[in-house]
């Protein structure tokens, strides 16, 4: 849209942008309110459009009262250094498997692109007895290393496809004029390639960042111990643990599960509206 628009065109996107923002943030907005209200209030038969009867209650509930036999800090715990682990494995195989398959030519490349799409189509849900009988074998049970691996196999794939993109888009005269002036072909990789892919190091990393995050069934299997569950887990515990459901504190917990990502999106958001790569080649 340009500044050439007629006017009540302009009128009518903004107006339409404002409606799916709406809707976007409300159930958001809804979550928050219900977590800063009482539980009597949540259950009201009158919404409450706003915390009018403002409590921090909740928060002090799912952070200090057990869910079930989990407790909320372990679980943040193991949830961030399987994330974080998830997150910073998968760029770095990724990076170099991207540049395999667009810097190099070799027999069957193709084919191993279609296989890289091929496994992510297959349900995670099938492969759960096969992996955890895998995993049991290695005694990677109830542990970090053990779901890492399994989340890095699981985003893999489709974070190699989309890395592989922005290599791509990355001109490789860049490298080959960085090899004439003395680098290593591994030195103009990592001088020149790598700090132009930080939007696509940050899209793809926030893919990952997410998928291992909200991960669930995996996370069930994997961590049967109480001092070993994710937050997602620890999540569903909390809602089983009570006879009657605690919705104000469930809205709670899933407050506090979601500030990392928000954290964490907000301190990337600046690489991913960023167009390093296109203003490299200008000039």
């Amino acid at each position: 849209m340009t500044a050439r628009t007629p006017l009540p065109l302009r009128i009518l996107f903004g107006a339409f942008a404002i409606v799916v923002f709406v809707f976007s943030v409300f159930p958001v907005y809804w979550m928050l309110n219900s977590a800063l209200l009482p539980t009597s209030a949540v259950r009201d038969s009158t919404p409450h459009f706003w915390p009018d009867e403002f409590t921090l209650k909740n928060f002090i509930t799912v952070i200090t009262e057990p869910s079930g036999s989990i407790e909320f800090l372990p679980a943040l715990g193991t949830s961030l250094l399987v994330t974080l682990s998830t997150v910073v494995l998968a760029l770095l195989f990724a990076f170099f498997a991207a540049l395999a398959l667009t810097r190099f030519r070799f027999r069957s490349r193709r084919t191993l692109v279609v296989l890289l799409l091929v496994a992510q189509m297959i349900p995670a849900e099938a492969m759960i007895v096969s992996i955890f009988r895998v995993l049991d074998g290695w005694a990677l049970i109830n542990t970090v290393v053990g779901l890492t691996l399994v989340y890095l196999a699981t985003v893999l794939p489709f974070t190699i496809w989309t890395l592989r993109g922005f290599v791509h888009g990355i001109p490789i005269e860049l490298e080959e004029a960085a090899m004439v002036d003395g680098c290593s072909r591994m030195g103009a990789f990592f001088r020149v390639t790598l700090p132009l892919l930080g939007p696509g190091l940050t899209a793809t990393g926030v893919f990952a960042f997410i998928q291992a995050w909200n991960e669930f069934t995996f996370a069930l299997v994997i961590m049967n111990k109480p001092d070993t569950r994710t937050l997602p887990v620890w999540l569903n515990a909390f809602v089983q643990a009570t006879k009657a459901t605690d919705w104000a504190a469930i809205m709670a917990g899933s407050t506090l599960m979601a500030i990392p990502v928000i954290i964490f999106f907000l301190v990337v958001q600046g690489r991913m509206a960023s167009g390093v790569a296109a203003g490299a080649v200008k000039g």
